[in-house]
């Protein structure tokens, strides 16, 4: 009998589409006719490449010079190798970040994980800088301004970041606080003024506040934001499965553990690292540390009404205070070492005071 052809698209094939039989395939009661399997070109690349690339594999047009095409089981043990492999290649990077990424603090020697570029960080913070004072109410009252910036330059002369463009401002806002830019950006609300009483007292938020900057705490919280999302989506990929409804919620609960498991306390610790640094650096630049002491048993009076320690993203202000009590023999015997700086009371801003500030900077 002739040889006939007759298609087969749903079978693994190797060559054209058709296949030669040397009979009719006529299908009996019961029976199905079956082609015989077709000889594969194992050296293909694409046959090589076919636990790197399953997804290749399930078309139906590779042509006349195709690999084989495998069975479904194969291709199912081809995928879980790829994904197997994917997440291996994830952990490698992540491993060789974590290594090429290791700093060390000053002053605590702690090892630190910096992903980011010290000159981006500036460059960030910079930015970050012009955006707040554009907005925020910028005092240039000299009365106020002139205490901040002569205890913020002491500070960072001592400091030793020659790269760092110091700026120290005065925000116009009723409320204890200040803040810290990578770079050397520093600003002062008018509400901490009252704590703080004098400039010793000033010197002591200024010592945090550059102490942040010097050890790059916003830099290693970046740093530390994308390893935790990187962790995390691999935890969740891993107990998700493969339901992208699992993943998400997985993803959330192990955020929230990770919230309170490890971010605030982390952000505590940069906190009290701050609080060290800050200690040593008013004491070199000739401010009494001892001053450092009674502002943070001020601030325990002032802030009874803060959410509990392990919710909040600072130290509790009495633990700080003993914190400080610990840390007074090394910063005195700094200070005295130090050409004492002078001490002068600090400025009130009393409410219905008319304000002498711009908008903008």
């Amino acid at each position: 009998m002739p040889c006939q052809e007759f298609p087969f698209e749903h079978l693994p094939r190797c060559g054209p589409r058709k296949v030669r039989f040397s009979s009719p395939p006529i299908a009996l009661a019961g029976e199905v006719a079956r082609a015989p399997r077709p000889r594969c070109n194992r050296s293909h690349p694409l046959f090589r490449a076919v636990d790197l690339h399953p997804q290749r594999l399930r078309g139906d047009g590779f042509g006349k010079d195709s690999a084989c095409l495998p069975s479904t089981p194969a291709i199912k043990r081809a995928t879980k190798l790829a994904m197997r492999r994917k997440r291996q290649v994830r952990w490698v990077v992540l491993v060789v970040l974590l290594v090429a990424a290791c700093g060390t603090a000053p002053y605590t020697k702690r090892s630190q994980l910096l992903l980011i570029p010290e000159s981006t960080e500036i460059a960030l913070g910079a930015n970050a800088y012009r955006q707040v004072l554009a907005k925020a109410p910028l005092l240039r009252d000299p009365e106020f301004t002139d205490p901040v910036r002569e205890v913020g330059e002491r500070i960072a002369r001592v400091a030793d970041k020659p790269n760092y463009q110091w700026e120290f401002a005065v925000i116009d806002k009723d409320e204890a606080n200040a803040f810290a830019l990578p770079g050397g950006k520093v600003a002062v609300y008018t509400g901490l003024f009252p704590l703080a009483q004098d400039t010793a007292g000033l010197a002591a938020v200024l010592g945090h506040e550059v102490g942040h900057a010097l050890a790059r705490h916003a830099g290693e919280r970046m740093s530390q934001g994308v390893l935790l999302d990187l962790v995390l989506t691999l935890g969740a990929a891993a107990l998700g499965g493969s339901s992208p409804q699992n993943q998400r919620l997985i993803y959330q609960a192990l955020g929230l553990g990770a919230q309170i498991g490890y971010v605030l306390p982390f952000s505590r610790s940069q906190e009290a690292e701050a609080d060290y640094i800050g200690l040593m650096l008013m004491a070199k630049a000739g401010y009494d540390p001892d001053a450092a002491l009674a502002l943070w048993q001020r601030f325990a009076e002032h802030d009874k009404d803060r959410p509990p320690e392990l919710l909040s993203t600072h130290p509790d202000p009495a633990k700080r205070a003993r914190n400080m009590r610990k840390w007074l023999p090394e910063a005195r015997r700094l200070f005295a070492a130090a050409t004492p700086a002078p001490v002068r009371p600090l400025p009130v801003r009393k409410k219905g005071t008319p304000t002498n500030h711009r908008e903008g900077h």
